[in-house]
């Protein structure tokens, strides 16, 4: 999905949520529990209830990957029938060596129909470049992220630049790509951040994890963070995943998804 229909997308949604499917089958409702396609079947659920309320869904791989081929095919189901109509991020954190990176890509971007991919910087241009490198495919780099350990290196001052670590992993990875195929992570537990982000990062999108369970306030992140564009796709995965442990599993996530479309509206147009 290129960036203007992504945008058209949020405008006419009045919409910038992610739904994260961080779909964890220790949570899943009982009677959905030792079933063969019990993710699969819960995910498709999620996405039945919240299709007209967000604009993008964030497969978290890890909970995907530990249940083996099992867990690949759920995941590869569930991109499959969220459809191309929805912005699709494979949440893997990669990031390698070149050719590494290649092959990355492309399981991501031609083996499976996903729009975007998270990329750590840590190891480079050469590590992040290759996701750049498909047309109508995003790279979306790790720059301040919403746990408390983003502060063990990410809020790191450097001396020889007088700027933090996660200010010149932003402003030096804008060189490797454009608005159009990068975005940046800044999470939402750093509110006081997005002033500066928008000044490093005026035109970029913003993958923002952290609002829901972990907290992040929408109102103080869309103060300073939103564009003329929007600008921002705000993820929300356990709030809206397990909003309810019982059999209304799926009228629950709606619930939670409807009222932060509804939030995102007012926003949108104040």
């Amino acid at each position: 999905m290129n960036r203007q229909t992504l945008v058209s997308e949020i405008f006419q949604k009045k919409s910038f949520l992610c739904v994260g499917l961080d779909t964890d089958p220790a949570k899943l409702p009982e009677y959905l529990r030792g079933r063969p396609d019990a993710v699969f079947e819960f995910n498709k659920h999620i996405v039945d209830a919240t299709r007209d309320l967000c604009v993008a869904y964030k497969p978290n791989l890890a909970f995907y990957e530990a249940r083996g081929a099992e867990g690949w095919r759920d995941f590869e189901r569930t991109v499959e029938y969220i459809g191309s109509r929805h912005f699709i991020i494979a949440d893997a954190k990669r990031g390698d060596i070149g050719n590494t990176s290649r092959m990355y890509a492309s399981a991501f971007f031609e083996h499976s129909a996903c729009d975007a991919v998270t990329v750590a910087p840590y190891m480079g241009a050469d590590s992040v470049s290759p996701f750049l490198d498909f047309p109508g495919k995003w790279a979306i780099v790790l720059a301040l992220t919403s746990n408390s350990g983003s502060g063990d290196f990410q809020r790191c001052w450097l001396e020889d630049t007088r700027e933090l670590l996660w200010e010149r992993v932003l402003r030096h990875a804008q060189a490797w790509g454009t608005p159009e195929n990068l975005m940046f992570v800044v999470g939402a537990t750093h509110p006081d951040a997005f002033a500066r982000v928008r000044e490093l990062a005026p035109d970029h999108f913003l993958l923002v994890p952290g609002v829901g369970a972990q907290g992040g306030d929408l109102a103080a992140i869309c103060r300073y963070g939103l564009n003329r564009e929007c600008g921002l796709l705000v993820n929300a995965s356990r709030s809206i995943l397990f909003a309810s442990s019982g059999p209304d599993y799926a009228e629950a996530a709606r619930a939670e998804a409807q009222r932060m479309q509804q939030e995102m509206q007012a926003l949108l147009a104040g």
